[in-house]
């Protein structure tokens, strides 16, 4: 789906060139994590607190960006659509995270920087915190994130560690 959006930029923008389109992809693999992540990551798991990317990336692409960013070791689970055959906004993609955790859906606390996601997992049922890193408009949409943080670091004192 990545691939095709990038496609489908680089020919609004008549830049036909599948070199420049491997290479932007191979970039997205590399991604680093913004500066607070890997210390916040660490204080929810010496908390006690299960960690989990749920994506509509590949798992071939989950693995390297996670790998890269040096994040490994502070995920519990990473998982990827692939599982369940549909994108985010499926309910049956939230379902899978309520599965592969082994709890109910409002006990996950959901955080995403996709104020489409963020909704979309309320609605489901779970307690979200919309990271409004840019300071984003609200959707229009169901559901309604229960807080909103700037920053994955401002996810600690929200949950009370």
């Amino acid at each position: 789906m990545t691939r095709d959006a990038l496609e489908y930029a680089l020919d609004a923008l008549d830049l036909r060139d599948a070199a420049l389109a491997d290479r932007l992809m191979s970039l997205y693999l590399n991604l680093n994590a913004f500066p607070e992540v890997p210390e916040a990551l660490r204080r929810l798991k010496s908390a006690g607190l299960k960690t989990a990317i749920l994506s509509n990336g590949t798992p071939q692409m989950l693995e390297a960006v996670v790998s890269n960013a040096g994040l490994g070791e502070l995920f519990d689970h990473v998982i990827s659509v692939e599982a369940v055959g549909v994108f985010k906004t499926d309910p049956k993609v939230y379902q899978l995270a309520v599965d592969r955790l082994g709890v109910a859906r409002q006990e996950i606390a959901f955080q995403s920087s996709n104020a489409w996601d963020a909704y979309a997992a309320s609605a489901f049922g779970m307690r979200v915190v919309w990271c409004n890193r840019y300071g984003q408009r609200p959707e229009r949409l169901p559901g309604k994130p229960d807080r909103q943080a700037r920053t994955l670091a401002d996810l600690i004192p929200i949950l009370g560690l």
